[in-house]
């Protein structure tokens, strides 16, 4: 068996996008813990945020404060994850799609599409990210796939296998942490909560090792100043603002 890396180096941002406030239990942070678990036990910095328990405002800057709001708890937030070279969301199934408290977090981040890096990439560019789902209804990969699609399209780098989620019988059935579920102890969810994890963490390592995505034709700044061969070669008009 290959030995594991050294993932010391990494730190990990979990985002619980449930519809319950703190301490009220969460199944969707039951499952997160698995995986969080694993990173911990790799020496990876791991921060668990509640987004329901913190006053985000709804808008498409980075700092609402400066729009209108009164208070905006999600530059802090937004800190954390740009801290990070893995950010994982997770949240309930509702009516088949992600809760209200997910769709929120996902416009939050693509308000930094404003934000560069030193390179004068995306601001994400550099970072993994995958997603953890959980519910009694049908809707696991239609929720994945939404996530993971806003990630890549904010800048994140998406390993293999980045899902993993949990859902009990259809209808009114058990919660991942109800008694008698199963799910804490569902192989086919371990399993992809477990590959998630490394591939993550495997994912980070490289893109960190590698001093991130490299910096030819995705510079925004370049771009902008018309001034490389990779632009004028594109033969493509300049975006319009992201």
């Amino acid at each position: 068996m290959t030995s594991a890396p050294d993932f010391s180096s990494l730190k990990a941002v979990f985002i619980n996008a449930t519809l319950k406030r703190s301490p009220e239990p969460s199944n969707t942070d039951g499952l997160i813990v698995k995986s969080a678990d694993i990173m911990r036990s790799h020496g990876v910095g791991v921060t668990e945020i509640r987004a329901i328990d913190h006053q985000i405002a709804t808008g498409v800057y980075p700092d609402m404060t400066e729009h209108g709001w009164e208070v905006d708890e999600w530059p802090g937030i937004l800190d954390q994850v740009m801290a990070a070279e893995i950010l994982v969301l997770a949240g309930p199934i509702w009516l088949g799609d992600n809760s209200s408290i997910m769709k929120q977090v996902i416009e939050r981040l693509y308000s930094a599409s404003s934000i560069l890096n030193d390179a004068g990439q995306y601001a994400f560019y550099g970072r993994v990210g995958g997603c953890i789902i959980t519910g009694n209804e049908d809707g696991i990969k239609h929720c994945a796939m939404n996530v993971l699609y806003s990630l890549q399209h904010v800048g994140f780098t998406i390993p293999p296998q980045a899902d993993a989620g949990w859902i009990g019988e259809a209808g009114p059935g058990a919660s991942y942490l109800d008694p008698g579920s199963g799910g804490p102890e569902n192989d086919f969810t371990n399993r992809n909560t477990t590959f998630m994890t490394y591939n993550l963490m495997h994912a980070a390592k490289q893109l960190k090792d590698a001093g991130g995505i490299s910096a030819y034709g995705n510079q925004r700044t370049v771009w902008d100043a018309g001034v490389h061969s990779y632009v004028k070669d594109s033969g493509s008009p300049n975006p319009e603002y992201r």
